[in-house]
Order: C-alpha cells, then structure tokens, then sequence
C-alpha cells in the first residue's frame, strides 16, 4: 500500500495524515472545508517542529512529510486512488455509514476501508458497503504522533489477509497493533469509559471534588493524567457518545452516561475543544484552573 486517505483533519485525522506522511506513505486528507485543511496542515507542521527541537526528526524530514501531503475538500477526488482509507470524522455512526456508503462507490476494488472509530461496531459498518471483508477498525490513540498503540478491529467478516495486512501497515507506522473482536467500545474504551464516567458520578455526588478524584487517580494509581482532565483531553461529547453506544449495545445500567456529563455537553462544555469542562482552558496556559463552576464545588465540599 503506498496511497493513504485520511477522512477528516481535525485531532484525529491531521495526527493520522501525519504519521503516515512521516513514514514515506503519499497521504490525501479530506474535509469538508479548506479552512480546516490549512489549519490541520498548520498543526501539523507545528507537531513536528516539536520533534525537530527534540531531535527525533530533522529539518528536511519536516519538509518531506509536508510534501507527502495533499489537501482535498472532495471525496471522490481524495479517495478514488486510495489503496487504504483511514475514517476519522465525527463518533457519530450516522455520519460513518454515509462516508462507507460513498466510499465503496467510489474507491477501487482493492481498496481497504478503515475507521479510527472507538466505540462503533465494524461490522455495522461493513454492512453498508459491498466488500465487508475489506472493512476493518484501526482506532489510533490521541496524541496519535505519540501514542505507540493502534487497536485493529476486526469486523465479522473481516479477512484474515486484510486484518494481517494492518498489522504489518501499522508496524511499518512504528506502532505496536493489538487486535481486538468488534464488541461496543472494543476494548480500550470498554474499560476507560466506565472509569472515566464513575470519576463524574463520584464528582455529581459530592464525594470530592475535581482536583482531589484527579489528584488520587494520579498519585495512587500512577496514572500520568486524571480521569477528569483524561475526558477533556478526549472531549465530553465524544465520552458522551462512547458511553451511549456502550450502554445501547450491551443494555447494560452500568453504562448509563452521569446526568453531570449529559449537562456539561448540552452546554457546550466540552472540555479543551470549547475551553471549558471540569478544567478552564481559556487562559492558554499549560496549568490546569479548576472552571468556576467546580471551584464552587469545591468549597462546598470541602466547608
């Protein structure tokens, strides 16, 4: 394989678009908008100036993974070459379904469909296209240029070839692929999720407040972020969607999404994508304010 299209340029997509161009591979990122495309392209040369200064990569690999790129505002125009197409729109299943449906129209037989998704069954997903064998999960982690894993998801009727062919792709990304059945959330999001979720209940009902759930998770589990600023980082709305594939899929109580949760993102408090979620992000500083709202909170708690 040596032609990649990636479908959206937003976090997911430009650090996907990135890693691929960075291995040698010819990358076609598509979106809907050209002034998302600059600016994924911004990000991504402003990532890699960040491995230039640490000395992982040079000047002139900067510019050869830039040149690796291509900018397309058409699908049809950015896939119809592919040998592989790598989904990463919105976690929404709707929006899936009408990009594989689009996309089995237009890419080559040969062509391998995958979605970043991280909850949504592949198999679904295959259902909509003509070559289910062909369609398979490669669900990177964020920060994708950083981040070692990729789970391989296999569809019920993924090939065996099609689901060995991404794992030695995702070697060639030096990436470590881990392949997973395709059960709702798989399995990194089967196990974050609820924690994540059970962190916002355990805030919803005063038990402690943000700093202090983020501060015990850190220090006593050895996580190196907690799972509050963990969902900002990730996005609510997307922690929210998750859940809710979760609890559809499995009809399980357990995956019930915090009704906290379920208000911050009717409010648009998203996490860093708004500005504001359990963490205020506006003032463009790497340390962490509480949003006004928990700060609140937390003198109650505390009084």
């Amino acid at each position: 394989m040596k032609n990649i299209t990636v479908i959206g340029s937003g976090t997911m997509g430009n650090g996907i678009a990135h890693v691929f161009a960075q291995f040698g591979y010819s990358v076609n990122l598509v979106d809907i908008s050209d002034a998302a495309l600059q600016k994924a392209l911004a990000t991504i040369a402003k990532n890699i100036d960040r491995q230039v200064a640490k000395g992982t990569v040079t000047e002139a690999d900067k510019t050869a993974t830039l040149s690796n790129i291509k900018t397309f505002t058409k699908l049809e125009e950015g896939a119809k070459n592919a040998d592989l197409v790598v989904e990463a729109a919105s976690e929404n299943v709707n929006v899936k379904l009408a990009i594989f449906k689009q996309l089995d129209e237009i890419c080559p037989p040969h062509t391998i469909l995958a979605s970043n998704t991280s909850s949504i069954s592949i198999t679904q997903i295959a259902a909509v296209t003509k070559r289910a064998d062909k369609v398979i999960g490669m669900h990177f982690m964020n920060p994708v240029p950083v981040m070692k894993l990729i789970e391989v998801i296999r569809g019920y009727s993924t090939s065996d070839e099609v689901c060995q062919l991404i794992m030695e792709t995702s070697k060639k990304l030096n990436k470590i692929p881990t392949e997973v059945n395709d059960y709702p959330g798989f399995v990194a999001n089967k196990i974050l999720m609820p924690m994540i979720n059970e962190a916002i209940i355990t805030l919803y009902e005063g038990v402690a407040g943000v700093e202090e759930i983020d501060t015990v998770m850190k220090l006593g589990m050895a996580h190196p972020m907690g799972p509050l600023q963990l969902a900002d980082f990730i996005g609510l709305d997307v922690c929210l969607n998750i859940l809710r594939v979760l609890h559809d899929g499995f009809g399980n109580p357990k995956y019930a999404p915090c009704p906290l949760l379920v208000n911050m993102v009717t409010a648009g408090h998203l996490g860093v994508k708004s500005g504001k979620g359990f963490y205020d992000y506006s003032s463009g500083t790497k340390d962490l304010i509480l949003a006004d709202r928990f700060k609140k909170q937390n003198k109650s708690i505390v009084a």
